[in-house]
């Protein structure tokens, strides 16, 4: 598989030396061990005072290191004083009690320490229990449209968008040459390594009804949703599961970066709404390949594929509601608001008059804009801008 620079890589660099534990995370085959690597490659040439210690534990070469014991030891042994000693571990999942040893070693102001591994045990929530030093996250996503332009050396960037539209950011199944063993790459990515991850870790009672919640996620991405609908629903397909249940489902699936939930929030009176989410898949092939692609709905992968591209860039990413109507997005990054509506197709006078009617009832002077497949130059109409999907996409 060919490599590209990523931007991660900068990002890690960036925190290079501090006193946290680098957890790197992000949804299963999103490149984080090749990430792992590159920070390896970039040390060796650049630091010359440097002793690295690295090993992936999903290798049989390191079994004897899946305890905790046996790795704190193995790390001491290795140790070089005098220099800068950096320890990079892949899949520390595997190493039963990693905590206690990373804790320790951190403890010891002695490693630049690195780490990735399985989601359902790395996830956000529980490092502040994990670990009892400070950890710094670098979030890993599936990669972006300009990613994929770059990767396949596209130049024709709307003929790179139906591409992306069709095989997503999963990289690994690039290698295959139809659709269908490129969605068997997925799938196999989605049930063997993500599903399976979180019922190893919270030992989920009934598969079913875990594969219904992910379903009907998948089903509803961009619409609102509660565990109460999806209780109701399941039950009228003979699963029968409480809220509770069902709520942990979705809890799960999102600490293994299946999907984003992404909060309503009421633009007039400030507030966040406690009622429904809008959900979000980490990459929208997942559903193609779960659910197959025979009615597929381009306005709900474009809102996907707009969703994770701005968390990509680091903003925060509500749903605007409205006493008469929604926003798709508001987006806040560095104290600056940004108000986004996302069509499919504007060719039609009054379908893009309805998409923009949302943004022009909005007071103030915030940025706002609706992204569409245009395939035209940017536009702007009543102080919105216009702009097409693949444009927005590769802007810096």
């Amino acid at each position: 598989m060919a490599r590209i620079k990523r931007k991660y890589l900068d990002e890690i660099i960036g925190v290079m030396g501090t006193e946290d534990i680098k957890v790197i995370t992000g949804v299963r085959r999103s490149g984080k061990s090749i990430l792992l690597d590159n920070l390896k490659k970039y040390v060796k040439k650049n630091i010359d005072d440097a002793n690295i210690i690295s090993f992936d534990l999903s290798s049989l070469k390191y079994e004897k290191l899946r305890e905790y014991h046996a790795l704190n030891d193995y790390v001491e042994e290795h140790f070089v004083d005098g220099v800068k000693n950096f320890l990079l571990i892949d899949e520390v999942q595997m190493c039963e009690g990693f905590e206690l040893a990373l804790n320790s070693l951190h403890a010891s102001h002695k490693y630049d320490i690195y780490i990735t591994g399985s989601n359902a045990f790395l996830a956000g929530s529980d490092l502040a229990t994990l670990f009892v030093g400070r950890t710094y996250t670098i979030e890993v996503y599936p990669f972006s449209f300009a990613e994929f332009v770059e990767y396949f050396g596209y130049k024709d960037k709307y003929e790179a968008l139906e591409k992306y539209v069709e095989e997503g950011g999963i990289a690994g199944s690039y290698e295959y040459d139809t659709p269908k063993k490129k969605y068997n790459y997925i799938k196999e990515v989605y049930d063997t390594m993500i599903v399976r991850d979180i019922e190893d870790k919270h030992g989920v009672k009934n598969p079913a009804v875990m594969d219904g919640v992910s379903d009907f996620l998948m089903d509803n991405i961009s619409k609102p949703t509660s565990a109460r609908n999806i209780t109701n629903v399941l039950k009228s397909n003979h699963l029968e599961a409480t809220d509770k249940t069902i709520g942990a489902y979705m809890k799960y699936l999102c600490e293994a970066y299946a999907f984003y939930k992404v909060r309503r929030y009421d633009i007039k009176g400030k507030r966040y709404l406690a009622t429904t989410d809008k959900y979000y898949l980490s990459d929208h092939t997942f559903r193609y390949a779960k659910l197959g692609t025979k009615t597929p709905n381009f306005g709900d992968t474009y809102e996907n594929i707009v969703a994770i591209e701005l968390m990509r860039r680091g903003y925060e990413v509500y749903v605007g509601a409205m006493r008469n109507g929604e926003i798709d997005f508001v987006a806040i990054k560095d104290g600056e608001k940004l108000y986004i509506q996302v069509s499919y197709l504007i060719t039609e006078r009054e379908t893009m008059e309805r998409e923009v009617a949302p943004l022009v009832n909005i007071p103030g002077g915030y940025q706002k804009l609706l992204i569409a497949g245009t395939r035209q130059h940017e536009m702007q109409y009543e102080g919105i801008r216009i702009v097409d999907i693949a444009d927005w996409l590769l802007e810096e």
